[in-house]
């Protein structure tokens, strides 16, 4: 009853004597009697007043993310990571390198190293002088560093943004399967790829994986793989491609298909463009919650943390923190997972790190406490 009764007061205000119906007549005269300029101008400032308006949304959403209380269960499992530069295996590392290495680590949760012993060359090869001195290097932390694991960090730009590796090429991944063998025999206990960027959907790189699965499997060692950031919205990553050709996001369907396909993944949740500290972290926490919808639980868990300071629109370095980003990974594995235990962090990079970076690690996420 109270519907109908609303119905027929709006459509008596909507006829031609009526109040709403006299105004929309009003707005329509003068609106044919604009300038095409005019009528231009109106349509891009009601455009832009929707783009803020959503801005205004999205922001207030992550900092809603950032905000709240942290529990003393979102700290390090002993799963966590770092990515090492190539010098460790060049011949530029010393033994005395190793030693402060292992002060470094001593106490920290960092389980896996993920050494560059790359690039691949663009056919999928790998030449071997590229990394001379990596057993040395590996038995040189079994040594001094009992419990870490030694990864090989291969990676390389790929197509079609870039004239690099093609990983739809099946001659391709098949020569990358025999430098990974290559690798293997070195000593290192896993192969961690950072291939980039693999646009969301690409189904020769699941193949890739599928096709290393195998040879990591026979020779009892892991498959890691970088990925890179979840759509926030869904479909950002189809409008990345449309807009700046650039594969920017993977849809989250994607991540959990080659997460299933790894036996670690680890999100790059850093270079957001992100102006603060809050919204940054607001990001990395909701980038953590849609990571754990869809990981396999036996499937290692890994937070991309910015240890490196760089300032351009593409990153911020004021915001983009070590201290912001565990702020926001505790937060998103409060919300969403608290008891996994396949879970943690890892530091880009050893050389760009400063002792700051490396006592934010431990403070927020090594030795963290309940916080309000």
């Amino acid at each position: 009853m109270l519907l109908t009764s609303t119905l027929r007061i709006v459509d008596g205000d909507m006829g031609s004597g009526g109040f709403v119906g006299r105004a929309v007549a009003g707005v329509r005269s003068i609106w044919r009697g604009s300038s095409w300029w005019r009528r231009v101008v109106v349509i891009v400032l009601m455009v832009v007043s929707v783009l803020l308006n959503s801005v205004f949304v999205m922001a207030a959403a992550l900092r809603l993310e950032y905000a709240g209380g942290l529990s003393a269960e979102a700290r390090t499992r002993g799963r966590d990571a770092v990515w090492l530069g190539h010098a460790w295996v060049d011949g530029r590392k010393t033994e005395a390198d190793i030693d402060q290495l292992a002060t470094l680590l001593a106490g920290t949760g960092i389980k896996d190293l993920f050494v560059h012993t790359g690039p691949l060359e663009h056919d999928g090869s790998l030449r071997p002088e590229l990394s001379l001195q990596a057993t040395w290097f590996i038995y040189e932390v079994h040594e001094k560093i009992p419990g870490v694991r030694v990864q090989s960090w291969l990676g390389d730009i790929v197509r079609p943004e870039f004239d690099g590796l093609n990983v739809d090429d099946l001659s391709v991944r098949l020569r990358i399967a025999a430098s990974v063998k290559q690798v293997l025999t070195l000593g290192f206990e896993g192969i961690h790829f950072d291939l980039e960027p693999i646009r969301s959907g690409t189904s020769g790189f699941l193949a890739l994986l599928e096709q290393t699965h195998e040879v990591t499997s026979a020779g009892h060692a892991l498959l890691s793989v970088s990925a890179p950031q979840i759509d926030p919205l869904p479909g950002l990553h189809s409008l990345g491609i449309a807009l700046l050709d650039h594969g920017k996001w993977w849809s989250q369907a994607y991540f959990a298909e080659v997460a299933r396909r790894v036996d670690q993944v680890a999100v790059m949740s850093y270079d957001t463009a992100m102006p603060t500290k809050s919204l940054y972290g607001g990001y990395v926490a909701q980038q953590t919650e849609l990571a754990l919808e869809v990981s396999p639980a036996d499937t290692d868990l890994l937070m991309g943390v910015p240890a490196f300071y760089t300032d351009d629109p593409g990153h911020h370095g004021s915001a983009e923190t070590v201290a912001a980003a565990i702020h926001g990974i505790r937060r998103g594995l409060d919300r969403r997972s608290p008891g996994r235990q396949a879970f943690g962090v890892a530091l880009y990079v050893d050389f760009a790190a400063t002792p700051q970076d490396w006592a934010d690690y431990r403070r927020e996420w090594c030795f963290a406490t309940a916080a309000g």
